[in-house]
């Protein structure tokens, strides 16, 4: 006897806590190079956001977060590019708080991490 049971079949958004929406848009939009793919309100004086790579399906969600909750975390967000050490210069000529590459050897690829402008960790690893 079979069951059948509900699958996963994807992942759409993840979440990232923001303090300031705008100036986290602004700094996905501008220096992420993120299109913005949705804006509404939602419930009373709130926004949700969603801002995407070009092409990508994932979206990341900017999310309001309450005073009181933690802004500036580690979202261990993995966004891929071909060429890590060109995205970390640019990254860095934006003025991102950037980490050094980290090359661990063969079968790895080279990655770094660095903050958004809500003090958030996220990760850019060679693809």
């Amino acid at each position: 006897m079979s069951e059948t049971r509900a699958r996963i079949s994807g992942i759409g958004t993840v979440g990232v806590p923001t303090g300031d929406q705008d100036r986290a848009l602004a700094f996905y939009q501008g220096t992420l190079g993120f299109e913005k793919t949705r804006d509404m309100p939602f419930g009373p004086g709130l926004r949700w956001i969603e801002v995407a790579a070009p092409g990508a399906q994932v979206t990341i969600a900017l999310q309001p977060t309450p005073p009181g909750n933690p802004v500036g975390v580690d979202t261990g967000i993995r966004l891929l590019t071909p060429d890590t050490e060109a995205m970390h210069a640019e990254l860095e000529a934006a003025g991102a708080s950037v980490d050094p590459v980290l090359n661990f050897g063969a079968g790895v690829p080279p990655m770094f991490s660095f903050r958004d402008s809500e003090g958030n960790t996220l990760y850019v690893v060679q693809s």
